[in-house]
């Protein structure tokens, strides 16, 4: 997600993969929020994220905006949690391989970031990042 919104705010492909390297999987495999959601937070936070004291209204307004992602997230796929949209936890072993061997990175996390993009698009705008 950062690394392509990203690149409509002027950061470079290569540091949005770098900086948000850890957040896949769940948050480093932990199976937390999804990474595609916690990309479009990033994204919203570098769009219209709080960079001055006192300016609460940028905070307020981020916080809205990751929010309502959260919420049309949650109404397609009935969760923002990794280990709960694939069925397996990632932070263990047999998970890992369970995922691995049903191949669902590939044939459902696709659609998690299809969707998390869809929605920061309609809630960020066309113009997301």
């Amino acid at each position: 997600m950062l690394s392509t919104y990203g690149t409509r705010s002027g950061l470079d492909r290569e540091t949005g993969l770098k900086v948000a390297g850890a957040f896949g999987a769940g948050m480093a495999r932990m199976g937390e929020t999804c990474g595609a959601v916690t990309g479009a937070f990033m994204v919203i936070g570098l769009k219209h994220g709080k960079t001055r004291a006192g300016d609460d209204g940028a905070r307020e307004l981020t916080y809205e905006l990751a929010n309502e992602v959260v919420t049309r997230f949650k109404a397609r796929n009935g969760t923002v949690l990794c280990k709960e949209l694939l069925g397996h936890d990632l932070s263990t072993e047999d998970g890992r391989a369970a995922v691995a061997e049903k191949n669902l990175f590939v044939t459902l996390c696709p659609r998690f970031v299809q969707d998390a993009g869809e929605i920061l698009e309609q809630v960020v705008g066309e113009d997301a990042g």
